[in-house]
């Protein structure tokens, strides 16, 4: 049995941009299972999922030169990492084609995993803090979070400029925090 031990940010930055033996396992234990839930809510397919969570981690591996902790937290931009590559999988033609050619069997567990996710976060009362947001902070929120779309997309989608998109969407999560500080969650 081993032993956990608490590192800070500051150190866990330091241990992955010295490419300790040590680096990339307290990476992966401190933050794989919530990247693994970020790709799930995207690709909905287990095995891709867990596909993904090693090409993104080999991403953050090779590019932890890149990481600049005056631009933000470290489990920040690597959420960044694993949602994009789930984003750039889903936009990929092997990923629509499997997609159409899916068995009714696999689409049902989908559906099915859905509604679980779903349901679970609607047990911490997820659903009803945004539900409490502005509808134009909502629409974009749900877009871009659970649909996966980029801002880029969301903007068409709606037909405003991006702009307001990027307004909304920052408002919406500072709103967010604070709802959730209020409800102690």
């Amino acid at each position: 049995m081993t032993v956990q031990t608490k590192h800070t940010e500051e150190e866990l930055v330091a241990l992955l941009k010295s490419r300790s033996d040590q680096a990339f396992s307290v990476i992966y234990d401190n933050y794989s299972a919530a990247l693994y839930g970020v790709i799930c809510r995207i690709i909905s397919d287990e095995e891709q999922a867990s596909d993904i969570l090693q090409e993104s981690f080999v991403k953050i591996w090779k590019n932890s030169e890149g990481y600049d902790a005056s631009k933000g937290r470290l489990f920040t931009w690597m959420l960044n990492i694993a949602r994009n590559s789930a984003i750039d999988a889903t936009r990929s033609k092997q990923h629509k084609a499997e997609g159409k050619n899916r068995k009714l069997e696999d689409s049902v567990r989908l559906i099915n995993k859905a509604r679980s996710s779903a349901t679970s976060t609607d047990h911490i009362g997820l659903k009803e803090v945004v539900e409490k947001l502005k509808p134009e902070y909502k629409q974009v929120i749900d877009l871009l979070y659970y649909g996966g779309y980029t801002q880029e997309e969301v903007a068409k989608e709606l037909g405003i400029p991006l702009g307001t998109v990027k307004t909304r969407s920052r408002a919406a999560l500072l709103t967010l925090r604070e709802l959730m500080r209020e409800r102690n969650l």
